[in-house]
């Protein structure tokens, strides 16, 4: 795993999420140019879902049909409700570009098959993404974004909880959210780790702590975006707010 970290800060968060989009075609192409395809891991909040809405505006050279998409995380909710990653990901972005269906990989909903069950989803995910790997148990995605809450979460792995604590498994169920719902679906910290990139995208003065922390390599239980380490980059998009505590 990458031990080196990169830091690039912005006057604010609209810049730091033209930057991220802009970077992120670059690496998508050249993704397909090397393999014939690219693997995303989406997340949602403002500045992911402003990735997803630049995207839409200018999205360079992608070929979308040849894009698999993942999400990182998702409230266990019904199938169409305004609280899911992928709902808001669909207005954003996807319902506007030529993807392939059969490359978008949703997690279950909470009123599907697996309803009541977040943990029986967490596993039907699991084996989807296994499904799709090609070396390994999950695949090596090509980037998997990050937003980061003010107490250090991302996905829905939450200071002191069973789900960061997490080493074997790569999705989890969650029962006991501390930010509503309760119930969600998350890759844990192993499956973050398995992506060549990751990227946090932090903006605002409540996530200067937090963010100081990661970056000074804080223990992951306690603050967990410390584990968020791709395996050939790791890098921070911060608006100056949030990296004011950083040592300069």
């Amino acid at each position: 795993m990458t031990q080196s970290v990169t830091v690039q800060t912005y006057d604010d968060s609209a810049a730091l999420v033209e930057a991220a989009a802009a970077k992120l075609i670059d690496v998508i192409v050249d993704a397909q140019a090397a393999r014939g395809t690219a693997s995303v891991v989406l997340t949602g909040g403002g500045n992911g879902i402003g990735v997803l809405r630049a995207l839409r505006a200018d999205s360079g050279e992608i070929d979308w049909s040849k894009v698999d998409i993942f999400w990182g995380d998702e409230r266990f909710v019904p199938a169409g409700h305004p609280d899911r990653n992928e709902v808001q990901a669909h207005e954003a972005l996807l319902d506007h570009v030529p993807v392939d269906p059969a490359r978008l990989h949703p997690m279950p909903y909470g009123d599907g098959a697996y309803a009541g069950d977040p943990d029986a989803a967490a596993h039907a995910y699991e084996h989807l993404l296994a499904a799709h790997a090609t070396e390994g148990p999950i695949p090596d995605f090509d980037v998997h974004l990050l937003g980061m809450g003010g107490e250090g979460h991302v996905n829905s792995l939450f200071p002191e909880t069973d789900a960061v604590r997490e080493q074997a498994r790569y999705v989890v169920g969650v029962t006991d959210s501390p930010k509503p719902p309760a119930e969600r679906v998350t890759l844990t910290l192993p499956a973050v780790q398995r992506s060549r990139r990751v990227w946090l995208l932090v903006a605002g003065a409540d996530k200067a702590e937090a963010t100081a922390a990661a970056i000074g390599g804080a223990d992951p239980v306690d603050v967990p975006s410390a584990g968020a380490l791709g395996a050939e980059e790791t890098v921070w998009f911060l608006d100056k707010a949030a990296a004011a505590n950083l040592t300069p």
